[in-house]
């Protein structure tokens, strides 16, 4: 079981609960029987699984509850709490300073992607503005410094190794001596892996610590070990000074719950997870927020840190001035559609959002929706400034079309399905924006703020009359049905479905080429 299905299983236990007529012991009892099940399912390990049953038991005492008392908000409450629990370490990892030179080393079994998470780190914290080298000390494996140079190459991001040098303490010594001399921030170093723990490894990593005296160090875990996770961690966190521990694997195999639960049993501090081969399948790891995605209540924190990562400050400002007026133009759309791509992989962003459960992202097709909005960017780079500039009224004249479809290499129902979609935003924005809509009622500075820093967005709620205004704002929208009406004609027209949570599934599923609709199968010819 995956952590989506995992995922996929808890929610349902916990949906299943609001709709029981009556909350008591037995209903309690279900739940916790099928949460259980599927941890159990997952290889955590059983004695943590009784313990988490136990605190949730103690947690609610259903005869002290009051009558008037929302019970289920109570349960689901204790229920996510001793999840977070489940998984919490308890400690921080190690965080590198930008402005100072900092020393990883990376180790680990071999085969466990000790090569890969290098990179993906790397990336991570070059994305967050630092100057990050690898170094590889891996003179073990055969391959070992071609893959980290095809990775790092891929990435942008520079590297040192040699073929000719065969001791790893040198080559290490060498490569962080250099990339201090060119003032970076982040010096990753990869190092040999072995088959198993034995007295090798660790004094080649000794050796190699004793070199560079790196200010932290990484172990690399292979999830797929499950509870045996526990005993690796214990071992390596004895013989060697771990300063943070990456879990790797953990987006195709069973025993990914129990590797996290085993590892934060020891006490080891969890910094990132791999999820994918990507080069941004690595997810900071935190115990509230883990928890909140896998049950798909989404990741808010690290939605904006994906933002603020981005560096947008300045960028958005036409545009949070053309929303205020209640005027959303093509280039506004070709602006948002580019920066949901600069955020990283669709299925992660998407995996961020309230209310997208995991069950909800099961068939989506992360690649088909990279090639739908890439085809999106080619119209509009196809497009002249005036044409970006204007509401796509211009496109009435069909000979005006038709240089675009040709320019872009799509046929031309695909471009008017783009601007029937800017269309139904564009109604959207004018209800919003303009002297009578809800933006209105926002302090002057607040767009120019916005667009400085996404984290001010924060206040705009209170600003806008807290909850009152946003129920105003959705009455003017056409309520809830409104806008779930919107976002599926939005992302691929008619196909659909009832409203709720299956509403916004259809969306997702039909902007990004999933789903049954009238957008299904306009790919490029």
């Amino acid at each position: 079981m995956v952590l989506n299905e995992l995922g996929a299983r808890i929610n349902g236990a916990l949906q299943a609960l609001s709709k029981e007529p009556v909350i008591d012991e037995k209903a309690v009892d279900a739940l916790l029987r099928e949460i259980c099940g599927a941890l159990l399912e997952s290889d955590v390990n059983v004695q943590l699984v009784q313990k988490m049953r136990q605190n949730v038991k103690s947690r609610i005492n259903m005869d002290e509850l009051a009558s008037s008392t929302n019970k289920r908000k109570v349960i689901q409450t204790a229920v996510f709490e001793e999840l977070c629990s489940l998984v919490d370490p308890g400690v921080q990892p190690w965080t590198p300073q930008k402005g100072k030179q900092n020393v990883v080393m990376f180790v680990g079994l071999q085969g466990s992607g000790k090569t890969t998470s290098c990179t993906k780190l790397a990336t991570y914290y070059k994305r967050k503005g630092m100057k990050v080298g690898l170094v590889c000390a891996d003179t073990f494996r055969a391959g070992a410094f071609d893959q980290l140079k095809q990775n790092a190459a891929r990435a942008h991001i520079p590297y040192y190794g040699s073929y000719n040098e065969t001791d790893p303490v040198q080559i290490a010594l060498d490569g962080v001596a250099q990339f201090k001399k060119n003032k970076f921030d982040l010096i990753i170093v990869d190092t040999s892996g072995r088959h198993k723990q034995e007295a090798e490894l660790f004094e080649e990593m000794e050796q190699i610590a004793k070199a560079t005296k790196p200010n932290n160090t990484i172990f690399v875990m292979d999830g797929t070990i499950g509870q045996a996770a526990d005993a690796q961690a214990r071992a390596f966190k004895e013989s060697v000074d771990i300063g943070s521990i990456i879990i790797t694997k953990m987006d195709g195999h069973a025993k990914g719950g129990g590797a996290i639960s085993a590892v934060a049993a020891t006490g080891s501090p969890i910094e990132f997870i791999g999820t994918g081969e990507h080069i941004h399948d690595l997810d900071k790891f935190s115990a509230r927020p883990f928890i909140s995605k896998l049950l798909g209540m989404g990741d808010i924190s690290g939605l904006v840190d994906a933002v603020q990562d981005m560096h947008m400050s300045g960028k958005n400002k036409d545009m949070m001035e053309n929303l205020a007026k209640g005027v959303f133009t093509l280039k506004d759309m070709r602006d948002q559609l580019q920066n949901i791509m600069n955020m990283g992989p669709l299925s992660k962003i998407m995996g961020m959002m309230p209310g997208m459960s995991p069950e909800m992202m099961q068939g989506f097709d992360a690649d088909e929706s990279t090639r739908r909005l890439r085809s999106y960017m080619c119209v509009f780079d196809s497009m002249t400034e005036m044409e970006l500039n204007s509401d796509g009224a211009v496109f009435s004249n069909e000979r005006r079309l038709h240089r675009v479809a040709r320019g872009a290499g799509v046929r031309p129902v695909e471009i008017q399905a783009l601007l029937y979609q800017h269309q139904q935003f564009g109604q959207i924005v004018k209800k919003m924006g303009g002297p009578k809509g809800m933006l209105s009622k926002m302090n002057p500075n607040a767009m120019q703020q916005m667009a400085k820093n996404p984290a001010a967005s924060a206040n705009m709620l209170k600003q806008m009359g807290g909850m009152g205004g946003m129920q105003s704002m959705m009455q003017q929208m056409g309520g809830m049905g409104g806008v779930q009406n919107m976002m599926q004609q939005m992302m691929g027209g008619g196909g659909g479905g009832g409203g709720g949570m299956g509403g916004l599934q259809d969306m997702m599923s039909q902007m990004m080429g999933g789903g049954a609709g009238a957008g299904r199968g306009q790919g490029r010819r």
